[in-house]
């Protein structure tokens, strides 16, 4: 078997609850995602030798925190969630009557952020970072408890089964299981929820 790989979607924010769009926003786990993660945590049990690897933002840190109690993760910033510009911590409601919100929605998703980080940089961001971890860790496990966005950027990359950016969605507590096949690459395994 090759080298494992997880991939964790940090717990609920007050924020998710509220559909906001939550990305640099540094808000921590409300006490539901705190629940939600220690009801979850039977689905990620610790390897021997494993690394955890987490976004510097609190609901990473939080998340981990939690599911691994003894180990400190490497935080890395090139993890971070996408910066949402002007929809950042807005909903659908507050942002309805906003062109520049329904010219992002008609568009699938695909046009940058208005005043935030772009598609194509955030994506290409999360992929160094995920590479440069590869590429520093031997052959350790790994576990990368991060944010949605960033699962679906790596994912898109690099799993062997290609999907589009938004179908690799995970809810919050949720994650992916995968096995290193090459240099990068990966077969994803199993999701866990």
């Amino acid at each position: 078997m090759g080298r494992s790989i997880r991939f964790i979607r940090h717990g609920i924010t007050a924020g998710n609850l509220e559909k906001r769009y939550v990305g640099s926003t540094d808000e921590g786990l409300c006490e539901a995602g705190k629940q939600l993660i220690i009801e979850k945590s039977y689905l990620y049990p610790f390897s021997e030798g494993e690394i955890i690897y987490a976004s510097p933002l609190i609901r990473c840190k939080e998340t981990a925190e939690i599911l691994f109690p003894a180990i400190k993760p490497i935080l890395h910033k090139g993890l971070r969630e996408c910066n949402f510009g002007e929809f950042e911590y807005k909903n659908y409601l507050e942002l309805s009557e906003n062109p520049n919100y329904q010219a992002w929605i008609d568009s699938g998703g695909t046009l940058d952020f208005p005043g935030g980080e772009g598609n194509k940089a955030f994506q290409e961001r999360c992929i160094k970072a995920y590479e440069e971890i590869i590429l520093n860790t031997g052959n350790a496990p790994i576990t990368f408890v991060v944010h949605g966005g960033t699962i679906m950027a790596i994912l898109e990359k690099y799993s062997f089964e290609k999907k589009n950016y938004f179908d690799w969605q995970l809810k919050n507590g949720e994650g992916y299981f995968c096995e290193l096949e090459g240099k990068f690459s990966f077969k994803v395994l199993h999701k866990l929820s």
